[in-house]
């Protein structure tokens, strides 16, 4: 058992950040928060073998890392090696099919850095995978991924083809996409070696035993039946890639069933509410204001203050405070009045208490380790049965009743 103690915090820590999947670590990271015996006290009950924690750095690709991580992880679980794979392998494939989309709908489809958990599955099924060492994905002069010039690039490539100023597409445009991705990413491997068998990407993902059938997205909404796969609506999923529907109470069991039989689950989150407090390493939905916050103005609605408001705002805790009661309807209204937004992929590796007895998810985020918990944080149950957009789990850890349900 592992106690660890969080301050009881002084300034407004990060949080409310763009609203967008894979959002890139913020600034002001690397400022760690030493902890403090006034704040809360977890003790870690269960915690599933898990690779270290990485940095997307200045990138949007937190669906890569915290996907990426979980078959890792999957292939740790079934008694692999701890493996290092590359991210930036599936993020140019992802790229690439990405920008063919966008060039077939007219520009309609969502082109940018976010993306899905699915959208790994899908590159490793279609394309492969290979180690980290082998497509790093930094071939523009950085230690660090740092795509704003990248993705402003592409963009503008793809919106240039667009006009279609020849009045007819050209043979080129393509290649010529892939030829960015090149310069900075890097060419895609055909093949390499791992101590010292020759692989393709695609032979690779086999010997690995990575298999997209063996998974399975969860949600849990009401403008869908039940029991059923829909795809979710929101932008990121440009893949249009479907998640069974089920109740939340069902979504919960199977992240508890898959964590205390050994699995991680991978979660794509809403990390833009105020309780969300990465440099002081917890998420939580107060139900009540604190003395310390602005009038008029509710802990879980961070999203609608207005940036000057979020600058001048303060948000003190001082321990475990009581939470919102989440239900079904108000899971629904929140995504629906876009309060619950697709921002972020992490990892959930385990769970814990605090000195209360209250139950937290521990998660391992991809903003490097210069946080008070070395790059993990602990979610509240509420938190996550409102904030949680889908959960990828194997199909081997949904509880019977659960797994006799899907079709």
């Amino acid at each position: 058992m592992k106690k660890l103690f969080l301050i009881a915090f002084s300034a407004l820590a990060i949080q409310g950040y763009a609203a967008q999947t894979g959002m890139p670590a913020p600034a002001g990271a690397d400022d760690v928060v030493v902890p403090d015996s006034t704040g809360f006290i977890f003790t870690d009950v269960k915690i599933n073998p898990t690779t270290s924690v990485k940095d997307q750095n200045k990138s949007g690709t937190c669906w890569s890392f915290s996907a990426t991580s979980f078959l890792e992880e999957d292939v740790m679980r079934r008694g692999g090696p701890e493996l290092d794979l590359s991210e930036m392998y599936a993020v140019r494939n992802c790229y690439i099919d990405k920008a063919k989309k966008y060039i077939r709908t007219n520009g309609k489809s969502n082109f940018a850095a976010g993306g899905a958990a699915l959208d790994v599955l899908y590159v490793a099924d279609n394309y492969g995978i290979v180690p980290d060492d082998v497509y790093p994905g930094l071939n523009y002069g950085e230690d660090k991924h740092v795509h704003g010039e990248l993705d402003a690039v592409l963009k503008a490539y793809l919106d240039a083809v667009l006009k279609n100023p020849n009045r007819k597409l050209s043979t080129a445009w393509l290649p010529g996409f892939v030829g960015i991705l090149d310069a900075y990413l890097g060419p895609a491997p055909e093949s390499f070696k791992v101590n010292g068998k020759t692989y393709t990407p695609q032979s690779y993902a086999k010997e690995l035993g990575i298999n997209g059938e063996d998974f399975i997205s969860l949600t849990s909404y009401t403008h869908h039946p039940f029991y059923e796969n829909f795809v979710i609506e929101i932008p990121d999923n440009w893949l249009w890639a479907e998640s069974f529907n089920v109740p939340m109470e069902d979504m919960k069991a199977a992240v508890d069933n898959a964590l205390e039989n050994g699995f991680t689950v991978c979660w794509s989150a809403d990390v833009s509410e105020r309780g969300f407090q990465w440099k002081n390493g917890f998420a939580l939905l107060p139900e009540q204001k604190t003395e310390a916050d602005l009038e008029g103005t509710e802990l879980s609605r961070w999203v609608k203050l207005s940036d000057a408001d979020k600058a001048n705002a303060t948000y003190k805790i001082k321990g475990p405070v009581k939470e919102r009661k989440i239900t079904q309807e108000n899971r629904q209204k929140t995504f629906d009045n876009y309060e619950t937004t697709d921002d972020h992929g992490m990892v959930i590796v385990g769970y814990a208490t605090d000195q209360e007895g209250n139950r937290y998810y521990k998660v391992k985020n991809s903003w490097n380790t210069n946080q008070v918990y070395n790059g993990y944080l602990y979610v509240s149950e509420p938190y996550f049965l409102e904030k949680t957009l889908s959960v990828l789990v194997n199909k081997d850890a949904l509880p019977k009743d659960l797994k006799s349900k899907v079709k």
